[in-house]
């Protein structure tokens, strides 16, 4: 994927030292990219692959709230995958963060066993992903800003867990640690972040030529007032429903959409509603067979084998109206709602 591509780039030009943590750094930035495509699934903008090169000196140039989740959750996806692999002692020079052990932590615990290293990952994940940022604009200064909000979601989003000890399980004192949630709890509170994204407001007089300490000032007076763990952007996001080449995103024509399961989330229920018919399209319906294994039975010894069952299945995808109405025609859904 870009985000490997851009990750690769890094790797072959950046210190030697760092060959060591390639590989979690890959699959860090995979996590978080996957992570992604989860939490926008049925958003109008669902994470497309071309919009998700990293680096700004090729890829991600617009700095919408879309961009600033993608720079968040690739940030804390590296330090999440860090922390984990040097938990477990997969790296020789680190390991638990054992700064705390044996200090009195509260009434009835204390600090003990394995807390995740958050120290070392938000280290070596700042090394990395920062270094991709190599501007002096307020477009670098943004990206940078998300990516610092994304490492605090890992250290925001941490779990003290606990272990009793004492006579027959008497619970009288508890060792404790802290250990990361799961990503899936990051991914959920950086989305909560991307929906309260600020716009962050650039004094629009242009700085006088050549002068970046200017330049450098006015960044740091529109940063001033923006808590760290905010989300932030500078543009905003333009009308996902239409096919837009030059940025990447395909519009939501062809896309899939959700319908009437009792298990689903009042977000996928509203998908349909989402991604079509607000975007001027119609909802289609499709049945579809479904092969799968069904009936397996186990043979002794040892194989399991199972018959090929068929099953046909609706699916909804938007589409074009048919009347040739243009798609995405607002003024007809105004006057529409005007006389109901």
């Amino acid at each position: 994927s870009d985000v490997c591509l851009t990750v690769n780039n890094f790797l072959m030009t950046g210190p030697k030292a760092f060959l060591t943590y390639a590989s979690s750094v890959q699959v860090g930035a995979q996590s978080g990219i996957q992570e992604c495509k989860y939490q926008f699934a049925w958003e109008r903008w669902n994470c497309p692959e071309s919009t998700l090169q990293l680096s700004t000196q090729n890829g991600l140039r617009s700095a919408t709230r879309e961009t600033s989740f993608v720079h968040a959750i690739s940030a804390a996806g590296v330090m999440y995958t860090l922390t984990k692999n040097c938990s477990m002692g997969d790296f020789d020079n680190c390991g638990c963060d054992d700064s705390r052990i044996g200090q009195t932590g509260g009434r009835g615990w204390i600090w003990g066993g394995c807390s995740d290293n958050v120290a070392f990952g938000e280290k070596i994940s700042k090394q990395f992903v920062d270094a991709l940022e190599n501007g002096q604009d307020s477009r670098a200064a943004v990206n940078l800003h998300n990516n610092e909000a994304g490492r605090l979601a890992i250290k925001a989003t941490m779990r003290r867990a606990c272990k009793c000890h004492g006579v027959s399980g008497s619970c009288s004192i508890q060792t404790c640690w802290m250990q990361l949630a799961d990503f899936r709890e990051v991914g959920n509170y950086l989305k909560i972040k991307h929906e309260h994204a600020k716009k962050l407001e650039m004094d629009k007089k242009p700085a006088r030529a050549g002068n970046s300490a200017d330049n450098r000032g006015a960044i740091a007076q529109a940063f001033r007032s923006i808590a760290r763990t905010e989300l932030i952007y500078l543009e905003d996001s333009p009308d996902y429903c239409v096919k837009n080449q030059s940025m990447g995103f395909q519009g939501t024509e062809g896309r899939e959409c959700l319908k009437g399961d009792k298990n689903m989330s009042q977000w996928e229920r509203k998908s349909c509603r989402r991604l079509c018919y607000e975007c001027g399209l119609r909802v289609v319906e499709k049945r579809i067979e479904v092969v799968s294994s069904c009936n397996c039975k186990f043979h002794w010894c040892c194989t399991v084998k199972c018959e090929k069952c068929t099953q046909v299945v609706t699916k909804y995808y938007c589409a074009r109206k048919e009347s040739g109405r243009k798609p995405h025609n607002k003024t007809k859904r105004r006057h529409r709602a005007r006389r109901h």
